[in-house]
């Protein structure tokens, strides 16, 4: 299924639904210009063109006000990225300033990006809900009955992914389901019922009835549907429940076009556009190019996330921490994780250092993976060259020396990976899918289950089975030929000094706390840079202050780096029993008020 088919088809929608808490009762008593009557939807063509439709606003780009691409990415780049240890914001202070407020944590309930999140991810629920109450008004015989349950399950699928990033972010939100409408006058859904049992719900019905293979690869299957509950118990810490599904899927999962889960061969391959749809992708967000959509059908939602001197030349958003880089540093015999000392001192960098002065790049042992997530001053960056350092960032007074890597595409597949996005952003929208879980998000989650109610030895096999694709040299990055002209290709020997070894008993000599801290760890650096730092944060603490004490030892490191004035991060304090989750939107807040009295409540704090 292409991308390109998600966002027209979506013209068929059922505009007047999709908007439940962004709209006024005067826009949905009148009947939309070009959209269509609920009994013309109602026949197979119409049903499949909704749940396209559904399927679409997963990007968290659409149509009519569903979604400002700079606020509502699938990625979670921002409240998922710079909010954690991942990174800075990048550019220079006061670009984009939510941005800034949101990773010194001084939002307010008012500010525009968490608006624009909810009205994408509600639009996206009630297009789900769209297929659902469109599907029971079949009845021309154009449906089959297991036509109707794979549809059925997809859109239950689709759903509750959209309740589910809504509770990663607010944790506090309503629960629609198709019974809600203007008509019905129960719009007005609280907030204060717990959403986890309803998206566990959803998500157990299309494990159980969604097929294990799909004519079109985009498409939900069983074991995506697997994947995802496997996820919300994790959010829960319901361990027991989501490591018996996590060993099913490792032993039996394949993706919807029947290839067996397993990690690719090189760690790059995820990231790399002209790789996508690979054995690891669990479930993908599909993005395309060069359809004749402007540039609307690729990843617009990370369209600023460039160096504005290296490939397409803007705009210099999400540049990896300090802390992010050290977290790389390996032990120069084990090759294992500094699990307590990684930020005792910062990998070798040219903060400060003019890009024609003389530079020579850390010689200390490093995890490869490093040079596929934070692209670093005389290493080579992809196939663009031996990236240059302070040339190719906005501000790097403001924002460190580290520019983002798995966003962007290589130089000899630009053409026919990146487009213009929109009229404006030049090679910024990418082909490159988004990988909501891949198989390495399963294996860590399987690891963290078997410290937390299994066995530690179990626990290490899988972290070193995602260790083991780290460790091949085949997919580590490599010197160039010739550094001023990177297109001879790439030499044998490794670009830095790239060690990395394997557990071998130690978690179950040392115990459940190191196990813990080390499968933390491993996920640490393999998802970095990909939108889940935050919200494992968040789910590892569950009130304990676990995630305080890990933002707030970021910020005093990051914040006292010699030579280096985090402006706006001075002073910032991540609070306890606030900032683990956001401010429900005020306008959402407004729109809900009944006699005076807001039906949806604002979380602890704000």
């Amino acid at each position: 299924m292409k991308q390109s088919n998600y966002k027209f088809i979506i013209a068929i929608c059922l505009t007047c639904l999709v908007l439940l808490y962004a709209c006024k009762k005067s826009y949905l008593e009148k009947q939309p210009l070009g959209s269509l009557s609920e009994t013309t939807l109602a026949n197979k063509a119409g049903v499949e063109g909704l749940l396209i439709g559904a399927y679409s606003l997963l990007d968290g780009v659409g149509q009519s006000g569903t979604g400002d691409p700079f606020y509502t990415p699938v990625s979670n780049w921002v409240l998922g990225g710079i909010a954690s240890d991942d990174a800075h914001k990048g550019s220079e202070y006061g670009d984009i300033s939510e941005y800034q407020q949101i990773e010194n944590y001084t939002v307010t309930p008012v500010i525009l990006p968490f608006n624009e999140k909810w009205i994408a991810l509600y639009a996206g629920v009630q297009r789900a809900n769209d297929v659902l109450r469109i599907l029971a008004t079949v009845t021309d015989g154009s449906i089959s009955d297991e036509e109707a349950k794979q549809i059925t399950s997809e859109a239950r699928f689709l759903r509750a992914v959209y309740h589910f990033e809504a509770a990663k972010i607010w944790r506090n939100v309503p629960y629609v389901d198709e019974t809600i409408s203007f008509a019905n006058n129960n719009y007005n859904v609280p907030n204060t019922v717990p959403i986890w049992p309803k998206i566990e719900e959803d998500l157990q019905f299309a494990a159980i009835n969604l097929k294990d293979t799909k004519s079109e690869i985009a498409r939900a299957n069983s074991w995506a549907a697997k994947a995802f509950l496997a996820k919300a118990y994790m959010f829960q810490q319901k361990f027991t429940e989501a490591k018996t599904l996590l060993t099913d899927i490792v032993a039996n999962g394949i993706t919807s076009s029947g290839t067996k889960y397993a990690l690719t061969k090189k760690f790059a391959d995820n990231f790399n556009p002209s790789q996508k749809n690979n054995s690891e992708a669990v479930f993908s967000v599909q993005m395309t190019v060069h359809d004749n959509a402007n540039g609307a059908n690729g990843n617009a939602g990370d369209v600023l996330n460039f160096g504005s001197g290296g490939p397409a030349t803007c705009c210099g958003f999400y540049q990896p921490s300090f802390s992010l880089v050290n977290s790389f540093k390996t032990d120069p015999v084990a090759g294992l994780p500094l699990l307590d000392t990684w930020n005792d001192s910062d990998v070798k960098n040219d903060q400060g250092i003019a890009s024609d002065a003389p530079f020579t790049p850390y010689t200390g042992t490093l995890d490869p993976r490093l040079d596929y997530t934070a692209g670093r001053r005389g290493i080579p960056y992809l196939d663009w060259g031996v990236m240059p350092g302070r040339i190719w960032i906005v501000s790097q007074d403001a924002m460190g020396p580290y520019v983002s890597v798995k966003n962007v595409y290589y130089k000899a597949d630009q053409a026919s990976t990146s487009d213009t996005y929109n009229g404006w952003a030049v090679n910024q929208v990418t082909s490159n899918n988004y990988v909501m879980i891949r198989f390495a998000d399963v294996l860590l989650w399987a690891a963290e289950c078997e410290v937390e109610a299994g066995s530690l030895s179990q626990a290490e096999k899988y972290v070193n089975m995602v260790r083991e694709r780290a460790a091949n040299p085949e997919g580590w990055v490599h010197s160039y030929v010739d550094n001023n002209d990177p297109s001879k290709g790439f030499t044998n020997a490794p670009a830095a000094n790239y060690k990395i070894g394997l557990y071998t008993g130690q978690f179950a000599a040392q115990g459940q706390s190191y196990a813990r801290k080390a499968v933390r760890f491993e996920r640490k650096i393999e998802l970095a840079m990909e939108g889940h730092r935050f919200f494992d944060l968040q789910r590892y603490d569950s009130g304990t202050g676990y995630m305080t004490d890990v933002l707030n030892s970021y910020i005093q490191h990051e914040t006292h780096i010699p030579g280096y004035n985090f402006q706006y991060m001075n002073g910032a304090t991540f609070t306890k029993g606030k900032n683990e989750l956001y401010p429900i939107p005020q306008v959402q807040i407004d729109l809900s008020m009944q006699n005076g009295v807001g039906t949806l409540k604002q979380n602890p704090g704000y």
